[in-house]
């Protein structure tokens, strides 16, 4: 099984979805608490609307985003060790969400969305490791890269 992550910051929804196609995503899960952007194309009505006219299906797992309080004071402080044992603590309250998710990463290519492009600063790695963990590493986690795969291809020209 494998799970992908991506972050769209820095991305026109035209790139997205073609690092979407080129890596056959068939679900993109996002992982935002509330799924909303001053990107255009990337809040939930207007993504989950794209997405479907290119053969991607989507879900928002409300219980995989960051609860507001922790993501406030990492703003705050920046403390990413303190971050990730507050988020990590919540994420082993979220059981049957987990549950789901990888139930869902056993039947489809899945992806992780958030905002944030590098996934070692993002929830979404630690989401990713719990799965991981979960399933004693037989989970391979790959982290889409967007300026690696980007400066490998050329952006198609195919209108969204």
């Amino acid at each position: 099984m494998k799970l992908m992550t991506i972050g769209y910051e820095g991305l026109s929804i035209k790139e997205f979805i073609y690092i979407l196609e080129i890596s056959n995503i068939d679900l993109l899960i996002d992982v935002r608490e509330l799924p909303i952007s001053r990107k255009k194309g990337f809040s939930k009505g207007a993504l989950s609307d794209l997405l479907l006219k290119h053969g991607v299906d989507y879900t928002h797992l409300r219980k995989l985003g960051c609860p507001r309080p922790i993501r406030y004071d990492y703003r705050s402080d920046q403390n990413w060790d303190k971050y990730t044992q507050r988020f990590t603590a919540y994420l082993n309250t979220q059981g049957e969400v987990i549950e789901h998710l990888n139930t869902l990463v056993s039947k489809l290519n899945c992806c992780l969305l958030c905002f944030e492009a590098n996934p070692q600063l993002c929830h979404r790695s630690l989401i990713a490791k719990q799965l991981w963990e979960e399933g004693n590493g037989s989970i391979e986690i790959v982290h889409l890269r967007a300026s690696q795969i980007l400066n490998s291809a050329v952006v198609a020209a195919k209108p969204l």
